[in-house]
C-alpha cells in the first residue's frame, strides 16, 4: 500500500524539518520526504491532499490508563485506542492501575496481546513500582522490562517510602528506563478534594495545599540526584514543582516531567459549578500554578504534553463532589487545547507545540517513534491548527463521558491518523 501525503507543511521537529513537503508513505514506512516539485509524484494506491494542513510525526501520549484488564466498563484498549486515534495519536504509554495490576509478565503479555489484536494504535505498557501498588515491595522490575514495559509507576498512587523509592530508582537505572512518580504526599492531601486556596474557602471543600505536590518532588530529586538515576514528575501542576524540576535541570539530574492540558486549560474556579468533572488529582489549581506550568512549557522545563486520559463509568461521577471519582477523559481534546490556550496564547509556537507532542516525549522515553525521517514506521498525523470545531463527549470513542470540556470551542483540529502506514481515522467530510 503506497499513501502519498501531497503538499502539506511537514513539522517533523526531531529532524528541524519545516517545510511544504511531498510525503510518501510504502509498505507501512516512509518512504521518501520530497519538495513537491523536486520531481513528478509517484505513483500511490491512494493521495492524500494536505494544502494549507499540517503534517507531523503522529502524536505520542506518555500517561493514559486504558482500564483493560478488569474495568472494561470503563474503557477498553479497543475503545481507548479508538479515542486516542481520533485525537491524533499514533502511540500511548498506558499506566498499572489496572485490575489485577500490571506487576508481572502475564498481565504485561496479556495488554500487548490484546492490544495487537484489537487496538488500532501502538501501545506501550508501563509496569507498577510496587507489588499490587501497595507500596510495600519492589515488583518484580527486571521482569516487567523483559516483557516489554518502557517505564515503571504506580501512578494514582505516590510511592510514599522513602527507601522503597530510592530502591526502584536504583533498579530502574539498571534497565535503563525511568521512574514515574505521581508526586503526592498523602499526609498532606489527607482528605483534600480540591487545591487548597480562595475557591476551596469559599466553597466549603477540604482542599489539597501545593506542597503536597512540592515535597514530594524535592524528595525524590534528591534521591534521582543521589542515585544518577531517570526520575519523571507525572502530570506536574504546581509553579513550585516545575521550579524544583528547572533548578535540578539546571544541576544535570536526569529529570524530566510532562503537563496535562486540563492543568494549563483550567484553573480551580472551574469547581465552583460543582461539576464533577472538574475533580482530579493532582486538583486543578489556581492560576498562579497556571501561570507557572505555562512558563515551565515556555522555557522547556516542561519535556512533554500527555493527556492523564481516565475514563469513569457515569456513577462514578453523578455523586457529590466530595465522593466522586479523579479524572478526566482527553485523548480527542489535547491538541485542541494545546493549540487554543498555547499557541494561541502566545506560550508556545506551533512547531514547539508539535514537538512536546511527538519528538520530545519519544526522546526522554527512548521511545522508536515520533519522527518522519525515512525508514522510519510511518505514523503520522495531519491536522488543521486553524481549524474551528465545538467538542461534543456524546460523540467520543471513548465508553466514558467525564469532561469537563463538553461544548467548548476549540481551534486546532485532527483530520487523519495514520499509524503503521493505514489510515486509523479521518474526519468524516
Amino acid at each position: 500500500m503506497r499513501i502519498l501525503i501531497a503538499g502539506g507543511r511537514v513539522i517533523d521537529p526531531a529532524n528541524r524539518r519545516d517545510a511544504v513537503l511531498n510525503l510518501l508513505i510504502e509498505d507501512g514506512r516512509i518512504a521518501a520526504v520530497a519538495s513537491p516539485g523536486a520531481h513528478p509524484a509517484p505513483a500511490a494506491d491512494r493521495v492524500l491532499d494536505a494544502r494549507g494542513k499540517i503534517v507531523c510525526p503522529g502524536f505520542v501520549d506518555l500517561h493514559v490508563h486504558l482500564r483493560e484488564p478488569g474495568r472494561e466498563d470503563m474503557e477498553t484498549i479497543a475503545t481507548g485506542t479508538r479515542a486516542a486515534a481520533r485525537g491524533g495519536f499514533t502511540s500511548v504509554c498506558c499506566m498499572a492501575n489496572t485490575n489485577p495490576v500490571n506487576d508481572n509478565q502475564s498481565v504485561t503479555d496479556f495488554i500487548i496481546d490484546r492490544a495487537r489484536r484489537d487496538g488500532v494504535v501502538n501501545v506501550f505498557p508501563i509496569g507498577a513500582v510496587t507489588k499490587g501498588m501497595k507500596g510495600e515491595e519492589l515488583a518484580e522490575i527486571g521482569e516487567l522490562v523483559g516483557a516489554g514495559c518502557i517505564a515503571i509507576s504506580d501512578d494514582g498512587k505516590p510511592v510514599m517510602n522513602a527507601e522503597l523509592m530510592r530502591r526502584a530508582l536504583e533498579y530502574a537505572t539498571l534497565f535503563g528506563i525511568p521512574v514515574i512518580q505521581h508526586a503526592e504526599d498523602e499526609h498532606l492531601t489527607g482528605k483534600g478534594v480540591m487545591h487548597e486556596g480562595k475557591v476551596s474557602t469559599e466553597l466549603g471543600f477540604k482542599g489539597i495545599p501545593a506542597a503536597s505536590e512540592a515535597v514530594i518532588v524535592a524528595r525524590d530529586l534528591l534521591l534521582a540526584e543521589m542515585t544518577g538515576s531517570h526520575y519523571h514528575v507525572a502530570h506536574v501542576s504546581t509553579a513550585e514543582a516545575v521550579q524544583l524540576v528547572r533548578e535540578a535541570k539546571a544541576k544535570g539530574s536526569h529529570v524530566t516531567c510532562e503537563v496535562a492540558p486540563h492543568h494549563f486549560a483550567l484553573s480551580d474556579e472551574a469547581v465552583m459549578s460543582f461539576d464533577t468533572n472538574a475533580k482530579m488529582s493532582p486538583p486543578l489549581r489556581s492560576s498562579r500554578h497556571v501561570e507557572g506550568v505555562k512558563a515551565g512549557l515556555r522555557d522547556g522545563t516542561i519535556d512533554a504534553i500527555a493527556t492523564d486520559h481516565a475514563p469513569h463509568v457515569i456513577q462514578d461521577k453523578e455523586v457529590e463532589f466530595d465522593y466522586a471519582a479523579n479524572g478526566i477523559i482527553g485523548l480527542e481534546t489535547a491538541f485542541g487545547l494545546t493549540i487554543t490556550t498555547l499557541v494561541e496564547g502566545g506560550v508556545l509556537t506551533l512547531p514547539q507545540a508539535v514537538a512536546r507532542l511527538t519528538s520530545d516525549p519519544c526522546r526522554i522515553f527512548r521511545l522508536p517513534k515520533g519522527t518522519l525521517s525515512e525508514g522510519a514506521d510511518a505514523d503520522v498525523t495531519i491536522v488543521d491548527p486553524t481549524r474551528e470545531w465545538t467538542y461534543d463527549v456524546r460523540q467520543s470513542a471513548s465508553k466514558a463521558r467525564n469532561s469537563p470540556f463538553h461544548g467548548w470551542k476549540l481551534r486546532g483540529q485532527v483530520l487523519a491518523t495514520i499509524v503503521g502506514g493505514k489510515v486509523v481515522w479521518e474526519l468524516p467530510g
